[in-house]
Parts: structure tokens; sequence; C-alpha cells
């Protein structure tokens, strides 16, 4: 008997196990290849802003962190640089710099969707029709899936 619960454990085990890290890889075994360094350098030629994500931030840890540089242009926002993966990622902006999930909950009813961010080794998000990136402070790049704050920087 006691062999058995043991053995339904180490299964279960095993499952969660398998499970998480599917989540963990099935985004960077799907994600579309990046431009690359020259092409982004290109795309963010004539940048009206640019900040730098980095891993200090409270609400980044092991799991949830961006570093490099966000170049915002009027139509569209280029970041040089790495992302923890993970399923879901969204770009938004906001009024106010928020550097953990608890900042930016209260305020994402008021946040700008700027896109889907599908890559995590740089990526081009272009800027929807009749947003202005000067009515905003900061770029935030959010887990839609689970909830989680990934990384933010303040360009203004």
């Amino acid at each position: 008997m006691l062999r058995r619960v043991a053995l339904g454990l180490t299964h279960l085990l095993a499952l969660a196990l398998g499970f998480a890290l599917g989540v963990y890889f099935l985004p960077i075994l799907t994600a579309p290849p990046s431009l690359g360094a020259a092409a982004l350098q290109q795309e963010a030629q004539g940048a009206m802003f640019t900040a730098n994500f980095n891993r200090a931030l409270r609400g980044s840890d092991f799991l949830h962190w961006g570093e490099g540089k966000i170049s915002v242009l009027s139509d569209r926002i280029v970041h040089e640089g790495s992302l923890a993966p993970g399923p879901d990622y969204k770009m938004y902006l906001v009024a106010e710099f928020v550097e953990h999930e608890d900042e930016f909950l209260p305020r994402k009813a008021g946040a700008q969707l700027i896109g889907d961010v599908k890559t995590f080794d740089g990526v081009v998000v272009p800027v929807p029709e009749g947003v202005d990136v000067s009515q905003f402070t900061t770029v935030v790049i959010w887990c839609e899936s689970f909830g989680e704050f990934i990384t933010s920087a303040q360009y203004r």
C-alpha cells in the first residue's frame, strides 16, 4: 500500500514538473526568429525617447525580468536586449512609472496596450494608430496568462 502511494506521488510530481517545463519552454520553441542586432538598431534610429530595462526592479525575479534598450518612436517601440521567456507577453504604456504588479494592476485599465511581444531577444512592436507615445512615460512588459509583471522602463 505504501509503495503504491509513493509510486502515485512520484508520478504526480513528474507530471507537474513536465507541465511546468512545458509552460517555460513552449514559448521559446514557438517564438519567431528575432530581427537581429543590426536590424533592431536600424529600426530604433530616430527614436523620440530611450530608456533601459534592468533586472533590479522590485517586481523582477529570476523568472520574470528584462534587460536592454527601449527606443520609443511615434509608430513603433523597439527593444534591443533580452526578456525572460514566457507565454502571452504584452507591451503596455502607462503614464506613471511602475516596477511591480501591485503598482501596475490598479493602472492597467488606463494603460495603453501596444501589442504582443513574441520574441525574447529583441522585438519591434508597432504603435497602434492614434496613440501618442508622448502622453505616457513608461513601457511595461506584462504576462497576461499569469498576471505577472516582467519589466518596465521609464522613458520620460
